[in-house]
């Protein structure tokens, strides 16, 4: 689950994003044109996935319509979410969790897709990423049903459930689509990769109409292309990890860029004083202890950084540094620490923002 604070300075509107989706807008309708139609910009918001949206266009092409343009946005993210929900018993993650049969099972294109991103990014991780982990975070009163109430589990259940995890028990052929899973009992969950797959989804919704200058974002998720309303790449914020209030980090200016963030600072219990995070670990089925608390990554492919972002933050501030050099991502690591908290980026994060212009200078 993702955790972020999204803010775009553009003088249109100002969002933020809970760990539970919440989103705020200064203006609250689902289809907003700029002030007496002075300009081409338009915004829409709604619902999908279980979190909100937001897709802005600083300048509309006159033959777009922008009512029209909605409706595909809106029937694209449907679809979407009818393929890769996992709460909708008739999805096609669903059936695929419900499948039983050792036998290879049809599935669409971008459900494939999909997870041969989340395979590579499970791979470069020796596992530290899986879509496979369900069972264990349930175990540990996270996600979807908490029936296990607040108690540590046992090192047996634990040991337990772990047999039913782990992406080596996936096999993926792509033409044509088709997933086997060597377990039956076998679960996806593709919170982890699918809202940043949307975002995608929608930018190239967009530029199939020639639109260039947008912004995309879902339950924090972001995408960017061109310039805003001034002609200036897009500023997004970081949030500052803090649980109690909402607060900028930082600020960063984005252009066909994609942006992902991933924090454990909005959903975790404490019990007799230990804090508990809902980041698990799939290969240890516990949560993570380390200092790390937010991971923020930047990549031209938000399905990428989506996954990436939640990678990281898994392995932590040591091991996730060392592999996120190793990558060439760009990343942005915040530690907590007595005294605050510390921030590292990687270079390749350090280079990118570098080589972002101030200004279109066609």
């Amino acid at each position: 689950m993702k955790s972020g604070f999204f803010r775009s300075f553009d003088g249109l509107s100002a969002i933020r994003v809970s760990s539970r989706g919440a989103l705020f807008l200064c203006a609250g309708a689902a289809l907003l044109l700029s002030a007496c139609n002075r300009s081409t910009s338009v915004t829409f918001t709604g619902e999908t996935m279980g979190t909100t949206y937001t897709v802005k266009v600083s300048r509309l092409p006159k033959d777009v319509d922008a009512d029209q343009l909605r409706e595909e946005i809106d029937r694209r993210l449907i679809e979407i979410n009818q393929l890769m929900s996992n709460y909708q018993a008739d999805s096609e993650l669903s059936r695929l969790n419900d499948f039983n049969d050792p036998e290879w099972m049809s599935v669409s294109a971008e459900m494939v897709f999909v997870l041969e991103r989340a395979r590579e990014v499970s791979e470069a991780t020796g596992g530290g990423f899986d879509v496979t982990v369900g069972p264990v975070v349930r175990l540990w009163n996270f996600g979807p049903g908490r029936e296990m109430g607040d108690r540590v589990p046992s090192d047996a259940e634990i040991e337990a459930m772990k047999e039913q995890v782990g992406f080596e028990k996936i096999e993926l052929r792509l033409d044509p689509p088709e997933v086997r899973k060597l377990r039956p009992d076998l679960e996806i969950d593709l919170s982890a990769v699918a809202k940043g797959f949307a975002v995608d989804e929608i930018e190239d919704l967009l530029l199939s109409h020639a639109v260039v200058d947008y912004m995309v974002e879902i339950g924090g998720e972001v995408q960017t292309g061109g310039w805003n309303d001034r002609g200036e790449p897009w500023n997004i914020a970081i949030e500052a990890p803090i649980a109690e209030i909402r607060q900028i980090h930082r600020v960063v200016p984005l252009t066909k860029m994609g942006m992902a963030t991933s924090g454990d600072y909005r959903n975790f219990y404490e019990i007799d004083g230990q804090r508990y995070s809902h980041i698990i670990d799939p290969r240890s089925g516990h949560p993570v202890r380390h200092n790390l608390v937010s991971v923020t990554v930047l990549h031209p492919s938000c399905a990428i950084a989506d996954a990436w972002a939640t990678a990281l933050l898994v392995l932590g501030p040591e091991e996730g540094f060392e592999v996120a050099d190793g990558q060439r991502l760009a990343v942005l690591f915040i530690m907590r620490t007595e005294d605050g908290f510390e921030t590292r980026e990687t270079t390749r994060f350090t280079e990118v923002l570098q080589q972002m212009p101030d200004t279109n200078e066609e």
